[in-house]
């Protein structure tokens, strides 16, 4: 056995990011990753896309499979959770077929994700009520939503699905209606995903808008979106109780009950620390672990990151937590490179998102709420415009609405959200760049974007709220 292993717990995309940037770095050193179940590398966002029926099978979504992990030079053991850490003398223990084993380490990244919260709802034992967060779920959801002994098993073959709990969904009877609780990515998503696969659909959100995070001007457009595509969006309306003992029969809300045969619930996920319980390590925002910026914690020799790992805001400098792919597979990545001897820091987070409401695409960055920025110290303003995404004679042209936000005494653009049919999410990734290199609204309304009218009029959509913003905080 290695007296030098480098340990890792999770095989998704932080943890399988560090071990193979460590494994080329550090070729002589042995790195061991545990996983208590038996999927590894898998494209969580794209479990929406799989049950409307746009991804054929479930196995495009895996991105790494075990034997190329194995190949890498990574000792991955599935199966095996780890039940707790010792920090005092660097083991964790490790259970696996009933037995359990004390396995050292000369470093230990925590990479253990997050998990679906149910708020009071309790879907477990209940048939056709979900949360989304695991493959099996989305396999389960599948075979659920198919006619009874008509599932196409070919869907989820040559993947390690809990096949008894596909076969037990496949058999039930068809749902007609759906319940979504929770408006935001999940619930989005899933509202188009279920639409497609032909069913009455209902979303419901406590607050007054969908999609929270990316603002009421968003917002309105996704809302606009869903009702035309059929989709029933009652907002300020919180889901009080699941009603069905055996399988979900209705919703409860607002003094009224929804007669559903489909439920999902999709309102959060908290971030996965129980086996460091005892241990003494720092807790965080959102009771993610506390990560300083290497991903090291407050423990010698122990890193974490991914769902489970806060990080630093780019805009405020403060700690923060965003549970997203990028920030699990480039601090997973950064930590491989560290612990093999070359530091390499996971990088600040601004909440770079995107997601697709059926034909509006939607992206968000930094901080868009008045109150959380002026919280943080700024004074927002805020100017929200609308633009033509092409040059308005060329095919395709749409209109696009940015909102920009800057703060008014240093002029520095603190956040922006974009919303529109055509290729307006990417877009976003200009606004990211932007918050990254610290710019004021004034030298974002001097960049030199591209122009052709294919692809964007001479006046980019965020060129036009650079302008505008400009002007308002001139006033």
């Amino acid at each position: 056995m290695s007296t030098d292993p480098f340990v890792v717990v999770g095989a998704d995309a932080a943890g399988l990011s560090a071990a193979s940037k460590f494994r080329r770095a550090a070729p002589d050193r042995e790195v061991i990753v545990f996983e208590k179940g038996h999927w590894i590398s898998y494209a969580y966002c794209g479990m929406p896309y799989f049950i409307e029926g746009r991804v054929d099978q479930l196995s495009n979504l895996l991105s790494l499979s075990p034997e190329e992990a194995n190949e890498r030079g990574i000792d991955l053991r599935r199966g095996h959770e780890v039940t707790g850490v010792d920090p005092e003398s660097q083991t964790v223990s490790v259970e696996s077929d009933g037995e359990t084993v004390d396995q050292p380490y000369a470093d230990l990244l925590v990479a253990t994700g997050g998990r679906a919260t149910t708020g009071p709802f309790d879907v477990r034992g209940v048939d056709g009520a979900f949360t989304l967060h695991n493959m099996d779920a989305a396999a389960a959801i599948d075979a659920y939503i198919a006619e009874p002994d008509a599932y196409e098993f070919a869907r989820v073959d040559d993947t390690p699905v809990d096949r008894k709990r596909v076969e037990h969904n496949a058999a039930l009877a068809a749902p007609e209606t759906a319940a979504i609780v929770g408006g935001g990515y999940v619930g989005v998503e899933m509202a188009e995903a279920l639409r497609g696969r032909d069913l009455d659909v209902h979303l419901f959100q406590r607050s007054d808008h969908v999609l929270p995070p990316f603002g009421e001007a968003v917002a309105e457009r996704v809302q606009e979106e869903l009702t035309e595509k059929g989709v029933t969006v009652h907002t300020n309306t919180p889901v009080e109780a699941l009603v069905g003992k055996d399988r979900i029969e209705a919703v409860e809300f607002d003094g009224a009950e929804l007669a559903v045969d489909l439920a999902i619930v999709g309102v959060g996920i908290r971030p996965n620390t129980e086996l460091l319980a005892g241990t003494g390590i720092e807790l965080g925002a959102g009771g993610a672990i506390r990560t300083d910026d290497y991903g090291r914690t407050n423990l010698d020799d122990i890193y974490a990151a991914g769902d489970c790992a806060t990080a630093r805001h780019t805009i405020t400098g403060d700690e923060t937590w965003f549970p997203l792919g990028l920030t699990a597979n480039r601090g997973g990545r950064a930590i491989g490179s560290t612990v093999a001897g070359e530091p390499m820091p996971v990088g600040d987070i601004a909440g770079t998102a995107v997601v697709k409401a059926f034909d509006q695409e939607c992206g968000r960055v930094g901080l868009l709420d008045e109150e959380e920025a002026t919280a943080a110290g700024f004074e927002p303003v805020a100017a929200t415009i609308t633009a033509g995404s092409r040059s308005g004679y060329y095919p395709g042209a749409a209109e696009t609405d940015v909102t920009l936000v800057a703060d008014r005494e240093t002029e520095r653009l603190l956040g922006g959200a974009i919303v529109g049919p055509d290729r307006a999410a990417v877009r976003i990734n200009t606004l990211s760049t932007a918050l990254d290199a610290g710019m004021t609204v004034g030298e974002i309304e001097q960049l030199d974007l591209a122009y052709a009218p294919p692809f964007s009029p001479v006046w980019d959509p965020i060129l036009v709220a650079a302008k505008v913003l400009n002007g308002r905080l001139n006033d």
